[in-house]
């Protein structure tokens, strides 16, 4: 999925202690962790996890971040109960790990989490955020499912998504300038080819001086500097949303 050195480097040094404003939830044969909006709204997010998990607390606090801008977010267990990776494991054993969590193979979870946001949330416009592991999930699920109206990608791994590119709905993605497992010709790439291919409305953005994981890593408390572009994508994030939900 990435270099032999560090294959997904998203470090959980700078993890939120964080506890959530929303409540975990059954959703047929998954769990979820779920977040309303203060008012009755009819749009809602589904927020796909990293390789940490849905219960990792940066996760839930981007969760809770689309509820406050009026969304019903939603982040399932798309690992179906399987353990999530664990910044203590061996790296080694990551690709071995990641073939037992296929990222394109979660169109059952995507659908009974739709059904479940109709049937018990009255939701009737949805849209998608991934990050990571969940970013690929997010490229995938918007080449497969129209009624998922936009579509957020952040730092989902190039080269597990390439050839797919006929995008169904509109499709923002987030990078890092100095993202280590995503290089810039990359993401380079990644633009010209939807171009050439996609017929719906998409972006490719790269933030400034930022490594992987930064839109969902509190790492203004280490470095400062980030700050301005940690703000930056999630507003740009909420702003897609907003367009086209």
């Amino acid at each position: 999925m990435a270099n032999e050195a560090c294959p997904c480097p998203c470090d959980i040094g700078d993890k939120f202690e964080y506890g959530g404003l929303g409540e975990e939830v059954q959703v047929e044969h998954i769990k979820a962790y779920l977040c309303k909006p203060q008012y009755s709204s009819d749009k809602a997010v589904i927020v796909v996890q990293d390789i940490f998990g849905w219960d990792l607390p940066n996760t839930r606090y981007m969760v809770d971040m689309l509820a406050a801008n009026g969304y019903i977010a939603i982040c399932p267990d798309l690992f179906v109960g399987k353990e999530a990776w664990s910044p203590s494991a061996d790296w080694a054993t990551f690709q071995e790990w990641l073939k037992t969590r296929p990222a394109r193979k979660t169109d059952k979870e995507a659908e009974v989490t739709l059904k479940y946001l109709k049937e018990q949330c009255n939701a009737k416009k949805f849209g998608m955020v991934g990050f990571c592991w969940g970013g690929v999930v997010t490229h995938h699920l918007m080449l497969k499912y129209p009624e998922i109206k936009a579509g957020v990608s952040v730092y989902g791994i190039i080269k597990e998504t390439e050839d797919r590119y006929n995008l169904l709905n509109p499709t923002f993605f987030i990078f890092g300038e100095k993202d280590p497992v995503i290089p810039l010709e990359q993401v380079t790439e990644l633009e010209q080819k939807l171009k050439a291919h996609c017929k719906t409305k998409f972006e490719v953005k790269v933030y400034p001086g930022q490594t992987h994981g930064f839109v969902h890593r509190k790492r203004e408390d280490v470095n400062p500097e980030d700050k301005p572009y940690i703000e930056e994508a999630r507003r740009d994030m909420i702003m897609w949303l907003n367009k086209y939900i």
